[in-house]
């Protein structure tokens, strides 16, 4: 199944949005992390807002992270991505569990927490990254990330993210939007989004009933003259590699990687986003060693 991001504009571009299904990528996330179902519905919130935030990004060699920690069970909730909308995440308790809001209904808020803060990082070229931050409000994802938006960047959006999880624990469906609007925007106009978004049902249960992606976005915004400006594919892409991981060890210093080589005879290291395991030996450290 591909995911899929639609960037769009409605109301003579006054209003602006992205609207994605993520299925695939979260299912990902939830095989490489063997997480449990509220995990995943925190990780996968998380992956399909920041994958959008990616494309928002002005050029190819911009990032986006995204961290939340809410003093919860679960830990820090933590996303990077790209200007392609391609993104990689972990959350630092994966199969923690929590009671349900009601039948369906995963209580993420708890597992989350909500003393804390929802954070991003952008790094755009400049010496140092662009960082904002907003205390987290529910805990829920969706909700701070809207607040992040309207008060730290000062941008009024709307947000909405959904996890559907079958019974056998597979992404039934994934997906969100972000919608935000612009300051020419019309009273009429933002009453009648408003009104809309208030009634308008969850996104995985439009979802579950068939509807394409398309179908969503008319659903939503098909009276206020939208029109679909690019569609992107996006994944779950971990960009770990040896190189990377040799130079993390190097970094540690000659007295600290001498210790390891003389006491373990060997070092593993595992990639917290994607769980892949590297093992350099001992004639490998050596090298290493020798290069500092």
């Amino acid at each position: 199944m591909q995911n899929k991001i639609l960037r769009v504009t409605a109301a003579d571009n006054s209003i602006r949005g992205f609207f994605a299904n993520t299925t695939a990528m979260v299912e990902k996330a939830k095989e490489l992390h063997y997480t449990s179902p509220v995990a995943i519905a925190a990780l996968g919130r998380t992956l399909t807002a920041t994958s959008m935030m990616g494309l928002m990004l002005k050029e190819e060699n911009h990032k986006i992270t995204v961290t939340i920690n809410g003093g919860g069970p679960l830990g820090s909730v933590v996303v990077t991505g790209n200007a392609t909308g391609n993104v990689k995440g972990y959350v630092n308790n994966p199969q923690v569990e929590t009671t349900n809001i009601r039948e369906g209904k995963l209580n993420v808020g708890a597992a989350v927490g909500t003393k804390g803060v929802i954070t991003v990082s952008k790094d755009i070229g400049l010496k140092e990254p662009y960082v904002g931050s907003y205390p987290l409000s529910t805990g829920e994802i969706a909700e701070d990330f809207a607040s992040y938006f309207t008060y730290s960047e000062q941008q009024p959006t709307a947000v909405a993210l959904g996890i559907l999880i079958d019974t056998d624990y597979t992404i039934k469906a994934s997906g969100g939007y972000i919608i935000q609007v612009m300051p020419d925007i019309s009273e009429e106009i933002l009453t009648k989004l408003e009104t809309k978004l208030q009634t308008i049902e969850p996104i995985t249960t439009l979802m579950e009933r068939g509807m394409t992606l398309e179908e969503i976005l008319q659903h939503v915004l098909g009276d206020l003259g939208v029109k679909i400006l690019e569609e992107y594919e996006v994944d779950f892409v971990c960009d770990c590699h040896e190189e990377r991981l040799e130079k993390a060890l190097i970094s540690i210093g000659r007295e600290e990687l001498k210790s390891i080589i003389e006491e373990d005879g060997g070092a593993e290291l595992v990639c917290h986003f994607c769980n892949k395991k590297y093992y350099f030996d001992k004639d490998h450290l050596a090298r290493l060693l020798e290069s500092i």
